[in-house]
C-alpha cells in the first residue's frame, strides 16, 4: 500500500486516522527498531513519541516484543470492569481502580491481568435498559 493509496487502507478496514499512524511509525521505523534494545519503559516511551500511539498500544506491544509481564493495559474499554469484578466484584472499575486492584501484584501485572482474561470470570451482560414493547399497538 502506497501513502497515497487511501482506497486500499479503506479495503483492509483501516480508518484514515490510524492509516496516519501507521504512516508516521513507518517514517521513523529506524528509531522505533532502537526500542528493541531498551528496557521495556523506555521502549513504551518511545513508541508514544509518535502522535496516534499511546498507552494502549505502547502497552500491548512491549507485552509481545520485551515479553513485559508488568506492562498493564490502560485505556482498554473492557479490562478494568473484568479485573474489577474478578478481583473486587466492582464492574465499574476505571484505569485507577484496576491498577490500584493489580498493585499487589507488581512486577506482574500483566500477568495477572491475562491470568483473569484466561479465566473467563467476567461480569454478566446487562440487559435491556427499557422493556420490550409491541410495536403492533403503535
Amino acid at each position: 500500500m502506497g501513502a497515497d493509496s487511501s482506497w486500499e487502507w479503506h479495503r483492509a478496514g483501516v480508518d484514515d486516522k490510524r492509516a496516519s499512524t501507521v504512516l508516521r511509525a513507518v517514517r521513523v521505523a529506524a528509531r522505533l527498531e532502537e526500542a528493541v534494545g531498551m528496557p521495556a519503559a523506555d521502549a513504551q516511551a518511545r513508541l508514544e513519541l509518535v502522535s496516534g500511539i499511546g498507552p494502549w498500544t505502547s502497552a500491548e506491544t512491549v507485552q509481545r516484543s520485551h515479553g513485559a509481564v508488568d506492562a498493564v493495559t490502560v485505556g482498554d474499554l473492557h479490562l478494568p470492569g473484568i479485573v474489577g469484578w474478578a478481583l473486587a466484584g466492582d464492574r465499574d472499575a476505571d484505569d485507577d481502580v484496576m491498577l490500584s486492584l493489580l498493585e499487589p501484584y507488581a512486577g506482574q501485572r500483566h500477568r495477572a491481568a491475562r491470568l483473569i482474561l484466561l479465566s473467563g470470570r467476567v461480569p454478566g451482560r446487562r440487559g435491556p435498559r427499557m422493556p420490550y414493547g409491541d410495536i403492533g399497538r403503535l
